[in-house]
């Protein structure tokens, strides 16, 4: 991912891929070593690095050194802009009275129920 100055860092584009939604799962939990998170995943531990890298370019997650490890820290704040998106979802899930697990199943509306 490239970041300009003149551009907010892409937090969707971050977010997209699995694994790295994975990655910010885990550091929900606690604040974790490269190797500690690359130690959830199947894939080698540069490709757990770039994943990082991209979370980090993103704004998603800080790196700092401890040592000869760099330990990784979630940074809640920058998921706002994907909270208040789902915010719009969750408005029209509670007008058509789905649950989360409904929606997230891909129930759907018929257009009568749209438009009514």
């Amino acid at each position: 991912m490239v970041v300009t100055p003149d551009r907010e860092p892409d937090v969707f584009g971050a977010i997209s891929h699995h694994a790295r939604r994975r990655m910010l799962d885990l550091l929900v939990e606690a604040d974790r070593s490269v190797n500690t998170i690359a130690g959830q995943f199947q894939m080698s531990r540069p490709a757990v690095s770039q994943h990082l890298r991209i979370l980090l370019d993103a704004g998603l997650v800080t790196e700092q050194q401890h040592g000869r490890e760099r330990r990784y820290h979630l940074v809640p704040a920058r998921l706002g802009p994907v909270r208040d998106r789902l915010e719009q979802y969750e408005r029209f899930w509670r007008r058509y009275g789905l649950k989360k697990s409904e929606a997230h199943k891909g129930k759907s509306i018929n257009r009568s129920e749209r438009n009514g």
